[in-house]
């Protein structure tokens, strides 16, 4: 039996044989592509080339990508776990033509890898051809069916629908019919009662799709059209997973020994066997072994997880794998982390950039379970105190279970379940509705409506960037279009060659004019949509021909590329200070300042800040001259020195950037100043946690940090003035401080003296009200805190006590109910309930536990009337 290195190698081998160029993966984490988070697919990486936006460096080409399905149109992240072979991230072998072989050479060799090479058994394949689309004037793939009757019989040749067999990217982009080979997997008995023909495509679980052979030739255009490519392509994915499911005679991809060393881990640390747990011990395995994967790949191709966009999506798989592990297998302590070094071992040979940062992978990861389970144990005391305000509830509040997911992410199945625990139903509908309300929310902030392009003039490669020489140049207008979003509408240009540097590398776009016979469009920003460089205008151009003069805003320009020089100084001396573990973990160079996250796992001490400020102007003061070097072979620039970022897509020629050679060598493609004296100066302004195992760094450069110095000094002057200008500031200050806290003493013991009177006068005015003792009274206290301690010594005065006391704090009335011991213990009176209607008096509202509660209102004048109602409440 083939293990799975040998399976992943054989198909590199044989398309290697075929004259295929093998290429490394490209970084699960997309940039500079509005339309996409992740690489979903395997053609994701060259889908400029299926546009015709870019020429392909090699015809043919094979690889194994990195993909993850958990967002869009292609989200598998719901049924991950619950079945046997889906994932979210997974490998995707491709083969791919770039206008040169189609069909005919695309199945042939399919049939002869699957075959001859792996040794599947022919009767058990099928394959499916596009069976047409009338509504969209699509024909059958006769082609397609007819190169596939080589090799199979026609009732194992099937037509499939433009769901199963027309392959879109997203809404827009390349498309085109394609072809599927499904393998039969089940038993020999089972295969004889039941063709396999009838189950494809029907979701069996052991009837799988493990190929699909795309023939791109559409572009599917906003309007929903399709146009013709200028060439044809073909693009193959074969998941890797299911193929090794397979050849190793497994039912299950989790049984292959991709998985070996995770289920090992998971049985070791549960004390379960995997074959004999229980179906959702099963299924948290599973969720488990896949969730880690992503979590690793991603954190590696530099998205951290955070609380937005693709952050986010990293930090909901982390948080599914661990609940699941907390719900279902007993696991209450982080351990995800330990499962980094499994990863590093099993992956290692074939993504190199897992090993390499194993220790701050594992930081990461580490930082977030801890968060995540003390969230779920916050969430936990809510839904218990949900359940001693409600103790008759026989059905859980539907608002209350979503208030526990949006506010510390806990998910409504772990809810579900501490709710079955407790005997209660959980109103299901009320839950989907106030998701629904949010989800609304979110798609109304981020819907656009993107129109064609409407094309001036073809181009034949991408636009070409001329700014790093020029900031004014004579180009012409190639095409535009209007985006709509939530926020109005948007303008986009394309020109034949800009100087306008697009937003990528955390320096954002510059802005400036572009302007033709007496019409004058401002360029608001500048980002790059798949290698293509878009201008953001205020409006569109009425007549798109004639030469157009593109003019950058110099001076931004100048103080963006002054803070952008500074973090390359800023990246080598925080190397030197805090040792070479540091490395840039993102970044944000705009006109007004800079941003620099690392990798590090300690705050920076205010002495090593001022070293490394110190340091930073050494370099500015230097005035060391810039060399770059430009369309420098990847290797060659390695093997200088150059620094290179996780998660980068770089291609085989690169620019390098140089402060001295023995000092800062990065690859980067954005502006920079001629000469590090051009920063002038370089001002620290603060230093924090961006988040776990990621500091951050602020800084302004020139005039700017000019500017702050001398509004700190203008402050200083004034906090001088205001002391009278002792000799010593420090001093004088430290003075006030001391005076100021033994005042503070002063007023809080007169303050608890006058507490105490306050108590002694009211512990006797208690009134029989039936069979409990009330006390409702309007009292003079200086602080909501107060009226709580007051409200606490009163009730030891009367184990049968309401308590009932008034007070108006800032202006605004405050009612606070509690109950005394005996009372409380009878459950015979809620202070939550009774502070909610006497809140209706003072125009207010509140709540709290059944023996404690306090509502705060807006009409000072209800006050006396509330304290009046509670004997008759009562």
């Amino acid at each position: 039996m083939k293990t799975s290195r040998e399976i992943r190698n054989t198909f590199l081998g044989f398309f290697s044989q075929k004259l295929h160029q093998i290429v490394p993966s490209a970084p699960i984490v997309v940039k500079n592509d509005p339309t996409l988070m992740f690489t979903n697919a395997g053609m994701n990486p060259f889908k400029d080339i299926f546009l015709g936006l870019k020429n392909p460096a090699h015809r043919r080409v094979a690889d194994t990508q990195k993909c993850l399905r958990v967002s869009g149109k292609h989200n598998d992240l719901e049924e991950v776990g619950h079945d046997t072979y889906h994932h979210t991230m997974f490998e995707m072998l491709g083969n791919w033509s770039f206008g040169d072989y189609y069909k005919d050479d695309a199945i042939a060799w399919a049939w002869e890898l699957l075959t001859t090479q792996y040794q599947l058994a022919e009767d058990r394949l099928y394959a499916t051809v596009f069976g047409g689309d009338p509504a969209e004037n699509l024909s059958p793939d006769e082609e397609a069916r007819q190169y596939w009757l080589r090799f199979l019989p026609a009732e194992r040749i099937l037509p499939g629908s433009k769901k199963d067999n027309f392959w879109e990217m997203g809404e827009t982009g390349p498309c085109g019919p394609c072809s599927e080979i499904h393998v039969d997997l089940r038993s020999e008995e089972e295969r004889r009662l039941v063709d396999g023909a009838a189950l494809v495509n029907t979701g069996h679980p052991q009837v799988v799709e493990i190929w699909n052979l795309v023939f791109i030739q559409y572009n599917r255009k906003a309007d929903q059209s399709l146009e013709e490519l200028p060439a044809k392509h073909v693009d193959t994915g074969m998941g890797f997973e299911r193929l090794t499911m397979a050849l190793q005679g497994k039912t299950s991809t989790y049984d292959t020994d991709i998985f070996d060393n995770a289920r090992t881990y998971l049985e070791r640390k549960t004390g379960l066997t995997y074959q004999t747990a229980t179906h959702i011990q099963q299924v948290s395995m599973r969720v488990i072994m896949d969730h880690i994967r992503a979590i690793v790949f991603t954190i590696a191709d530099g998205q951290i997880p955070s609380n937005t966009g693709a952050g986010y999506v990293i930090r909901r798989i982390l948080r599914r794998a661990s609940r699941y592990a907390y719900a279902y297998l007993g696991l209450t302590e982080p351990f995800l982390y330990e499962m980094v070094a499994l990863m590093a071992a099993d992956y290692g040979h074939v993504f190199p950039e897992v090993p390499q940062q194993e220790a701050f992978i594992v930081r990461i990861i580490q930082e977030e379970e801890k968060g995540f389970l003390r969230k779920l144990a916050d969430g936990t005391r809510m839904f218990e105190a949900w359940r001693e305000e409600n103790p008759h509830a026989t059905i859980m509040d539907g608002t209350f279970a979503f208030r526990l997911l949006d506010t510390f992410g806990f998910p409504k199945d772990l809810t579900q379940l501490m709710a079955r625990e407790a005997g209660l139903d959980l109103d299901l509908v009320k839950f989907e509705e106030e998701l629904e309300i949010q989800r609304t929310r979110s798609r109304k902030a981020t819907e656009t409506a993107t129109g064609d392009w409407v094309v001036l003039r073809p181009f034949e490669d991408l636009p070409r960037f001329v700014g790093y020489d020029l900031l004014e140049i004579e180009t012409s207008l190639l095409q535009y279009r209007t985006v709509t979003t939530a926020k109005g509408a948007l303008y986009q240009v394309v020109l034949e060659e800009t100087p306008f540097y697009a937003e990528s590398g955390g320096q954002v776009g510059d802005q400036g004019l572009l302007s033709c016979d007496g019409e004058t469009l401002r360029v608001l920003d500048t980002k790059k949509e798949n290698g293509l460089i878009i201008h953001f205008t205020d409006k569109l151009p009425v007549n798109g021909g004639g030469s157009w003069t593109a003019t950058v805003d110099a001076s931004r320009r100048r103080m963006i590329s002054a803070n952008h020089s500074a973090t390359h100084l800023l990246h080598a001396i925080l190397r030197e200070e805090l040792g070479t573990h540091v490395e840039q973990r993102g970044s944000l160079v705009s006109q007004e300042a800079l941003r620099f996250d690392f990798s590090h796992f300690a705050r920076v001490s205010e002495e090593e800040l001022a070293r490394i400020e110190a340091r930073v102007n050494e370099k500015i003061m230097a005035a060391i001259p810039l060399t770059e070097y430009r369309d420098m072979p990847i290797e060659q620039a390695k093997a200088m020195g150059a620094m290179a970022l996780f998660g980068e897509k770089y291609g085989d020629a690169v620019r390098v950037v140089i402060y001295d050679p023995a000092f800062s060598v990065e690859l980067c493609g954005g502006t920079h100043v001629r000469s590090t004296s051009d920063i002038r100066l370089f001002k620290l302004v603060s230093e924090g946690s961006a988040a776990a195992g990621i500091r951050r760094i602020e800084a302004l450069t020139g005039e700017t940090a000019l500017s702050w110095l001398n509004d700190k000094l203008a402050q200083y002057q004034r906090i001088a003035a205001l002391l009278k200008n002792p000799p010593v500031l420090e001093k004088a200050l430290e003075d006030l401080m001391d005076r100021n806290r033994a005042l503070e003493k002063s007023l809080q013991q007169l303050q608890a003296e006058k507490l105490q009177q306050v108590r002694a006068e009211l512990s006797g005015k208690f009134q029989a009200v039936g069979n409990v003792q009330m006390l409702a009274a309007k009292v003079d206290v200086a602080s909501a805190d107060d009226l709580k301690q007051l409200s606490f010594d009163l009730k030891r005065e009367s184990a049968r006590g309401v308590i009932v006391l008034g007070a108006v704090i800032q202006d605004k009335p405050l009612l606070s109910v509690i109950l005394g011991d005996d009372l409380a213990a009878s459950k015979t009176y809620d202070a939550s309930a009774l502070v909610r209607t006497l809140a209706q008096h003072i125009q207010g509202g509140g709540g709290g536990q059944p023996f404690y509660a306090t509502a705060g209102g807006k009409n000072v004048a209800g006050l006396d009337a509330a304290l009046a109602a509670v004997s008759g409440l009562l």
